[in-house]
């Protein structure tokens, strides 16, 4: 293949996270080269690549039906891109839409340049008035979250709902203290949550919680729902949550979520099991309560709201969410920024079980940023 090369982190085999050589295309006309200066890293997603313990790599992906299992495509190595929050310059250019010198979010992986096609990825703004460095949340992950409190709305209003509609004047729980909970639970206070609460097993991470101004209940036993049932009463027989977004990649804490739901309260669920979840028992609070779990993935939006919710309206209320509390976010959240070279120890040391203390969220520094 001919073009530019580029270094990339990748995984060369499974449990061997590397730095790879890859190529991109020479920008032609319409496009853009764009200059990596910071990523961010998604460690639950990355470490399930570099441990081939996602599905992908374990069943096959059938892309037509839409079902794992026999007859799909398994995914092989080496696996030549992590990542998918970025942050560049934009260094050259051959389209309108892209000026030189114009930073930019977007989701690319851990890759020392891109060339990009602004007709056909999604590219945000990182305007001047923003910590760069809070970009990487910006054109993934932030959405993620604020596609959350999008499911929660269209599940209690309807496809036409206010982005607040699930949140507004509600108990909120929310369920894991990562990068993911934290946001979707700072989101929630912002679009008016009548009380939020995060649920973590964790002490560090509700520190990290509380230090954010949010009110947390210890989850290490698994029962935080009775915490959550007596705190929230509306009536004789009906305590508990009227939503819960559920951030943690863990069965305990989707039945934890169950459990602490009102009768015909709602999960919205953007965790991810690749280990099953065999701790949620659906026939019990699921059944007998009348529960709803909905599924929240950034790669659609509750179905029609598509038009009115592009990739670049979940950024914007990131983006909203950033100018106010920006400042704490990177002071709490942000624990680690280290070179990119340095990015593939950190990935062998988390799928490894390494660390002592793993970063809430580690940031990947490209050269000196200007």
């Amino acid at each position: 293949m001919t073009g530019r090369a580029v270094r990339t982190i990748g995984v060369s085999a499974p449990g061997r996270p590397a730095v790879l050589d890859d190529m991109e295309p020479e920008p032609g006309p319409g496009q853009a080269w764009i200059s990596t200066e910071w990523s961010g890293i998604s460690a639950g997603t990355e470490v399930a690549l570099v441990r081939g313990t996602d599905p992908h790599h374990q069943a096959g992906w059938d892309r037509e039906l839409r079902a794992f299992g026999p007859g799909g495509q398994l995914s092989g190595y080496p696996v030549l891109g992590l990542g998918y929050m970025e942050v560049g310059r934009v260094t050259e250019s051959r389209t309108a839409a892209l000026t030189e010198g114009a930073r930019v979010a977007m989701a690319y992986g851990h890759r020392t340049g891109r060339c990009v096609d602004p007709a056909e990825t999604v590219v945000i703004p990182v305007p001047d008035d923003l910590d760069p460095l809070l970009g990487v949340y910006l054109a993934q992950m932030g959405p993620i979250c604020v596609n959350g409190l999008l499911h929660a709305a269209a599940a209690f209003a309807g496809p036409g709902a206010a982005l607040d509609a699930g949140v507004r004047d509600r108990r909120v729980l929310v369920t894991g203290a990562g990068v993911i909970g934290l946001l979707t639970a700072l989101l929630a206070v912002q679009h008016g949550a009548g009380e939020v609460v995060v649920a973590e097993p964790s002490p560090a991470r509700r520190a990290v919680a509380e230090a954010l101004g949010l009110a947390t209940v210890d989850d290490a036993d698994g029962q935080a729902w009775l915490a959550v049932k007596h705190r929230w009463r509306s009536g004789p027989g009906d305590c508990g949550a009227d939503v819960v977004l559920q951030c943690r990649g863990h069965d305990s804490a989707l039945a934890t979520a169950l459990k602490s739901l009102r009768p015909q309260g709602v999960v919205v669920d953007l965790g991810f099991y690749q280990g099953g979840a065999t701790a949620v028992r659906l026939g019990e609070e699921f059944h007998h309560n009348g529960l709803a779990l909905v599924c929240a993935q950034i790669s659609r939006v509750p179905r029609g709201m598509t038009e009115d919710w592009p990739r670049a309206a979940l950024a914007a209320v990131t983006l909203d969410l950033l100018r106010d509390r920006g400042d704490d976010v990177r002071r709490h959240l942000v624990t680690d920024v280290l070179p990119f070279d340095e990015g593939p120890r950190l990935l062998a040391d988390l799928a490894g079980r390494r660390l002592p203390s793993p970063p809430l969220q580690a940031v990947l520094r490209f050269g000196e940023p200007s």
